[in-house]
């Protein structure tokens, strides 16, 4: 056996840290640090450290299961995708193409992601195709892409943040969520910085800054209008920057001075003496920057929050310079890159836009079909789990577990379980694999060689440190089988590489242009920041004289190095083949965005007038108060892969209910106690948290457990006009107290937060 560390990457989180992995001479897996990774530097929390423990055959799965009798029980590989085969043509055959639907996961590889979407609309033929990352930065995707003409989650890297003057960190628990980045923020005050958290509770994170502003859940919109006001009221705009940079101030301008201090005070929560402190310590120095996660963007006014915070940038010209910017911090592992390479429903390769004809005809040029072939953009990742059962026959899903981790989850596990057929290809046996008619066996993180895209944008190469248990295949040989067997036998490789190559060329000259990009300069270079065209950079690249010590080589700095005239640069022409880049020296990446232009049609940011609104499902008097939900440090996502991994179970062994003191009173309930929290989708019930560091009109559930403690049994699915994301964070609900020995106990009535 070769017992030699292989460097790779975290199968978790989208810091994805560096680590080594090394097989043992007397079995299983040892995980190392890595200290040549920039983002990590060697740390890894408990989840990175205890992540070789799923790679267990006591723990994964290691043979496909077909239900037979109303049970999941083991078959052979020709079995179990024969069924999926045969379940699938006949449904399309019967139903037509749209019947079927495919769900994937924003943990996929880029190539299995970019795979299963080629699969989806060349396989199977079908418009029916979205995934999970809908539910995580698709408001901040929107919003960075209605404004700067792009999304890329940080358009600078990690290592910027230290260097700042002000970060705003708004609905981010990174202290838990992502523990190692931690220090970024931490070295940022040391080196005389200041850090504002925005968050309804008192978390470990809120507990590192200089000022924790805790504002009601759903009202983190009327929060940054009035900061902007505040800003314009007390004269802090930077008028050259807006002049020459902007557009739509004026709109933008006159929205926002209807938030003065105090109404919104009154929205939120937010005193009138803490918005004017947090408008002094973001605009005192020369440089700031706004970080958001899912706290903002989970609300079915996402879009409209998140731009209403890059409103805030570029009204201060905190964009597009150095040591500034708006940025979402991404969640899931390839949740970036997951999202430009073609398992969005409305996406293909590259961040190009399905119902665009000229990204149509260079992606289906490069699949070998015609483009009037190609199905058109599909339902988003909610709409298709309701249409489960409807319209939608037969789903295969890869990498995810809904049923679990997707709103209003008990009825899309009804969905679910309605079809006619359901497939699921994972890791382990999932609640959602529960449901299925077939499940297959893939591979995982370090069982196979793939690339991931980290929250930076820095496109990063996971090795393959050991063999796969046997009985266990990779995703790309499910669908390479899969599609043999509908009749496309070409066009689906199983080399992972081979796929990239493919990838590169799908992608040139889109918005995401990874064509420069190959596995050995991954492994060289520690990772590229895309755009990185396959052609060399000329000249000067006018980014490094703006202060980017890496030179990050597009003239623009706009994420669209083939200067096409489509903002987003989906029109633009394919670059040179991939091989053409060996001839001259390659294109460094760009790990800094936009420093002398926005990646739109005039090279401007665009201000967008939004006003506050009320949450989808506001308090009234059955329903007095407020859920918000999110992750704890030892778990992750659903929980499906860290529920098995007996440390993390100690460290969280089961979902609770935090709540305040006075509310816990209320309430006659004590610490440990179950409590039932109760919407209008359903009930739950989970032991108190008491904890003054929550609001005392909020309570909070984490979202990583099944059954009765099920948070997204709550939660409401209310959709945001623009991402189509769910409104996960703010939901009515109340309270009832149970015994502490009694699960079924009596209802307190109504409680409210006053």
């Amino acid at each position: 056996m070769d017992t030699a560390a292989t460097p790779t990457h975290c199968p978790y989180c989208a810091l994805q840290c560096g680590m080594n992995i090394t097989p043992l001479p007397q079995g299983g897996v040892e995980v190392t640090e890595r200290p040549d990774f920039p983002v990590n530097r060697g740390a890894l929390c408990g989840k990175g450290r205890t992540a070789a423990e799923v790679l267990s055959p006591a723990v994964r799965l290691t043979s496909p299961l077909v239900r037979s009798g109303g049970r999941l029980l083991p078959a052979s590989w020709e079995e179990a995708l024969d069924r999926i085969a045969g379940a699938l043509g006949s449904v399309r055959e019967r139903h037509g193409a749209d019947a079927l639907g495919v769900f994937g996961g924003g943990g996929l590889t880029n190539e299995k992601a970019y795979a299963l979407g080629k699969f989806a609309r060349v396989a199977l033929g079908t418009s029916q195709i979205d995934y999970n990352g809908r539910f995580c930065m698709s408001s901040a995707a929107a919003a960075g892409t209605r404004a700067f003409g792009l999304d890329r989650g940080l358009p600078f890297p990690l290592e910027d943040v230290p260097r700042t003057g002000c970060v705003i960190l708004v609905g981010s628990n990174l202290a838990e969520t992502m523990p190692p980045s931690l220090r970024f923020f931490s070295e940022l005050r040391e080196n005389g910085g200041t850090l504002i958290v925005v968050d309804p509770r008192r978390t470990r994170t809120a507990e590192q800054a200089d000022l924790h502003l805790a504002p009601r859940p759903g009202t983190d919109l009327a929060l940054a209008l009035g900061l902007l006001h505040l800003v314009v009221a007390e004269g802090r705009t930077d008028e050259e920057f807006i002049r020459e940079r902007t557009a739509g101030w004026a709109e933008a301008r006159a929205a926002a001075m209807g938030h003065w201090p105090e109404y919104v005070e009154r929205i939120t929560g937010v005193s009138v003496p803490q918005l004017r402190e947090a408008v002094e310590l973001f605009c005192a120095p020369e440089s700031a920057m706004v970080l958001t996660a899912r706290g903002p963007e989970q609300q079915s006014k996402g879009t409209d929050t998140v731009g209403a915070w890059i409103n805030l940038c570029l009204a201060t010209g905190r964009a597009g310079r150095p040591l500034s910017g708006y940025g979402c911090l991404t969640g899931q592992g390839n949740g970036q890159g997951g999202r430009e390479h073609g398992q969005k429903a409305d996406q293909l390769p590259g961040y190009r836009k399905l119902d665009d004809p000229a990204a149509r005809r260079h992606v289906a040029e490069v699949w070998g079909v015609d483009p009037d072939s190609l199905p058109g953009p599909g339902r988003s990742a909610y709409e298709l789990l309701d249409a489960l059962g409807g319209d939608v026959h037969a789903l295969l899903l890869m990498g995810s577990n809904p049923v679990v981790s997707a709103p209003r989850a008990a009825h899309v596990e009804k969905r679910l379980r309605s079809l006619d057929f359901l497939a699921v290809c994972d890791v382990v046996r999932s609640e959602t694999a529960e449901l299925a008619d077939v499940v297959l066996p893939v591979t995982q993180w370090a069982e196979e060689t793939g690339t991931t895209t980290s929250l930076e944008g820095r496109v990063l190469l996971r090795r393959q440190a050991v063999t796969a248990p046997a009985g266990v295949r990779s995703d790309l040989e499910v669908l390479h089988a899969l599609a043999a067997r509908l009749g496309v036998e070409k066009g689906f490789p199983t080399d992972p590489e081979e796929v990239f190559e493919e990838l590169r060329r799908a992608s040139a000259g889109g918005p995401a242009d990874y064509s420069g990009i190959t596995y050995r300069r991954l492994a060289e270079e520690n990772g590229l920041f895309w755009p990185c065209p396959a052609e060399p950079a000329t000249g000067d690249d006018g980014l490094a004289r703006n202060g980017d010590p890496a030179g990050s080589g597009d003239p623009a700095g706009n994420g669209d190095p083939a200067g096409s005239d489509d903002p987003a640069g989906n029109d633009g022409p394919a670059h040179a083949e991939p091989s053409a880049q060996a001839e001259s020296p390659a294109h460094p990446g760009t790990p800094r965005l936009f420093l002398d232009r926005f990646a739109t049609a005039d090279g401007r940011a665009r201000f967008v007038a939004v006003a506050h609104r009320a949450g989808a499902e506001e308090p009234d008097a059955e329903y007095p108060l407020l859920l918000t939900t999110g992750r704890v440090v030892a778990q992750y996502q659903s929980g499906a892969q860290t529920r098995r991994v007996p440390e993390l179970n100690a460290a969280a062994p089961g979902p609770f209910v935090e709540l305040h003191p006075r509310l816990a009173a209320r309430l006659g309930a004590a610490e440990g106690d179950p409590v039932a929290v109760v919407s209008r989708r359903g009930r739950a019930v989970a032991p108190a948290r008491i904890t003054s560091g929550i609001r005392p009109d909020t309570v909070f559930m984490p979202f990583h457990w099944p059954g009765e403690g099920r948070a997204n049994t709550l939660t409401n699915p209310a959709l945001d006009p623009v991402s189509r994301m769910p409104e996960f964070k703010s939901c009515a609900v109340r309270l009832e107290a149970l015994g502490p020995r009694e699960q079924g106990g009596r209802a307190a009535g109504p409680v409210s937060g006053e």
